[in-house]
């Protein structure tokens, strides 16, 4: 049992990229956790090859270190605004955080949303300004545009009298003053951290009391629950009750909840961290990060005690709702099962359900489809990761193009999605930049010059107009863009809009590419293949510079005569195809078309392969609209 007094549970938070991961290494150097001989790699907490692969946090990971005989809980939190989920349900662990600023680039969308979830939990939050050895770093700036944002936040008066540090966690220092003191060590970050983040507040003597926070899963022992201890202490096997709770009505702002069920459970495994090692214990106490297996199921917010009293259920952790939903679809393509393992509606279910145990902010619903299901989820990179891991499983499906998820209010008007957009971009390009977002019905608030050549605009936007639109924003910015956004709110329906200038070449053919005939198609279209590929009918082979599809013949060959000079294909030059990424492909389609995921190939198709079938299911959706334009405008009697 580890004196309570000497126990900090706190947790990093931050914008993407402003160095959350990196801190953490120089906390393990600083802190000496590894042998000084023992090979480690950079960005440890990112032990996910996905991560790693793309340099981002994806699911919140809880290390503990120890300092002058304090034990320092931390747990690393996503940056991107898809995986707030992460971080919204990891913060009733903690007793307060540490909220990294960039020193060049000041708050940014996710640095508002995770200090809002903070100051509303009452805690107050310690400051570091990172990176302040950048060439452009603005440390005055951005200390002044955070305390700025503290106050608009609503932040009492002792949360605004937050407490900061300057450094750089890539060196690994810290400093209270950045001109006096030595820019070397981490000696004030650990000191800030003992002095500035209170011990918890639970009692150590009454009866077991716990929360569930975060969740995991092992094929051997089942669901496994992560929280902290409330109050006293519990023995390997013990018995004790899980209640659950939930909220009557997510949607709503009052928030009231209710009790659901109870159920009896036994601790049959027990875990603490040290290091970023899991160890089994025979027994957990009050104030320390724990993990525990026993009960069948377990939920986010249930409740474990030993009193059977209904009344020591908690009040459910309210975890914000998806955005945005997709189709996951059984692959039907002619190719299916070439590549990896083509998988049948009972086995993409089966898969789903084994996420749905870890991540939290993920929705399924069984719509009665015969060939799929509906998935939701925060955004889209969320769910394109969630793809990812399902294709390096080696599994075969297809996806459609996301949608939006629209409520309604008390009058029955359709509500929609609305994301705080921040660009930053050099000035030469700022009226392209206003230009499309404008027809994206994108609404410019503010725009700020940094003075260097670079232009901030801010933008409030209906998710469905991001849609799309972040490989067009990286053409016209020529790559030197950066643009991060954040949920909002919900606000009445925008009206349509229309972000497709360009149509689809698709094949009508089942063959292997020849450079012949691709040759003829790139003079007035982008291509996606290339000689040799295999392509198959209802496979889309190239971007139209024309609003409308178009239907080609991939495969076509050259005829062979007996009067051909041997030097006459020499000539033929073909253009590099345009491979689209996963995030790519799921922008870049339109609401009759799929992508195609296999363990090696990422192809974008039409839903209906068949020409002719096509054609018939479009005759008969334009025959429905009239009929429905014509009703509308009769007269009424």
């Amino acid at each position: 049992m580890f004196d309570i007094a000497r126990i900090r549970n706190l947790a990093i938070v931050a914008h993407v990229d402003h160095g959350k991961t990196t801190l953490i290494d120089s906390v393990f150097k600083a802190t000496r956790t590894f042998r000084d001989n023992q090979e480690v790699a950079e960005r440890l907490m990112d032990n996910n090859v996905i991560e790693r692969e793309r340099g981002i946090t994806i699911r919140s990971k809880h290390c503990t270190v120890s300092w002058n005989d304090y034990l320092i809980n931390i747990i690393d939190t996503p940056g991107h605004a898809d995986f707030s989920g992460e971080v919204e349900r990891v913060l009733s662990m903690v007793d307060s955080v540490l909220l990294l600023v960039d020193a060049a680039e000041g708050p940014m969308p996710q640095t508002r949303y995770v200090l809002m979830r903070a100051l509303k939990l009452g805690i107050r939050p310690i400051v570091i300004i990172n990176k302040v050895d950048r060439p452009n770093a603005r440390v005055d700036y951005t200390l002044n545009k955070t305390f700025d944002l503290f106050i608009e936040l609503g932040a009492t008066d002792e949360q605004a009298q937050f407490p900061v540090l300057y450094g750089t966690g890539l060196d690994g220092w810290f400093v209270n003053d950045l001109d006096k003191d030595e820019h070397q060590g981490m000696e004030a970050l650990f000191q800030m951290i003992v002095d500035e983040v209170p011990p918890p507040e639970v009692d150590q003597d009454g009866e077991f009391l716990m929360q569930v926070s975060s969740l995991d899963w092992s094929d051997y022992i089942g669901q496994i629950g992560c929280g902290r201890v409330l109050r006293g202490s519990l023995k390997k096997g013990e018995d004790f009750t899980r209640m659950v709770t939930k909220l009557k009505d997510a949607s709503s702002l009052d928030k009231d909840w209710e009790f659901v069920s109870s159920s009896k459970a036994k601790g049959l495994h027990m875990w603490i961290t040290r290091g970023l090692t899991r160890v089994e214990t025979d027994e957990i106490t009050a104030g320390d990060i724990v993990w525990l297996a026993g009960p069948t199921e377990i939920g986010i917010g249930d409740t474990f005690s030993k009193n059977e009293d209904i009344k020591e259920a908690l009040k459910p952790l309210e975890i914000e709702e998806p955005t945005l939903s997709m189709f996951f679809l059984v692959n039907t393509g002619p190719f299916s099962g070439q590549e990896g393992t083509a998988i049948m509606l009972r086995q993409l279910k089966e898969r789903l359900i084994r996420e749905l145990r870890v991540n939290v902010a993920l929705r399924m619903e069984d719509l009665g489809r015969a060939d799929g299901v509906k998935v939701s989820g925060r955004g889209e990179l969320h769910l394109a990761i969630l793809i990812e891991e399902m294709r390096r499983e080696g599994l075969e499906f297809c996806v459609s193009r996301p949608e939006v998820i629209t409520r309604l209010d008390e009058n029955d008007n359709v509500l929609e999605p609305m994301e705080q957009l921040i660009i930053d971009v050099p000035e030469e390009h700022q009226g392209i930049i206003i230009e499309k977002l404008a027809k994206r019905k994108g609404m410019l608030n503010t725009v700020e010059n940094s003075g260097t050549n670079t232009i901030r605009l801010e933008f409030e936007i209906p998710t469905r107009g991001l849609i799309g639109y972040r490989s067009e924003f990286l053409t016209d910015t020529r790559g030197l863009g950066i643009m991060s956004s954040r949920f909002v709110c919900y606000r009445p329906w925008f009206g349509d809009i229309i972000s497709w200038s360009r149509g689809s070449i698709v094949s009508i053919e089942t063959g292997t590419a020849t450079a012949y005939a691709i040759e003829g198609l790139q003079e007035r279209s982008v291509i996606f293949i290339e000689p040799m590929e295999k392509v198959y009918t209802g496979q889309i082979v190239g971007e139209n510079s024309r609003k409308m599809d178009m239907t080609c013949n991939p495969t076509k060959k050259k005829h062979l005569t007996n009067h051909r000079a041997s030097t006459k294909d020499i000539g033929v030059k073909l253009d590099v195809p345009r491979k689209m990424t996963l995030e790519q492909a799921m922008e870049w389609i339109r609401d009759d078309e799929l992508v195609e995921i296999t363990p090696k190939s990422i192809r974008v198709r039409k839903a209906i392969l068949d020409h002719e079938d096509r054609r018939k299911a479009e005759k008969r959706l334009f025959l429905m609209d009239e009929t429905a334009n014509s009703f509308q405008s009769r007269p009424s009697v």
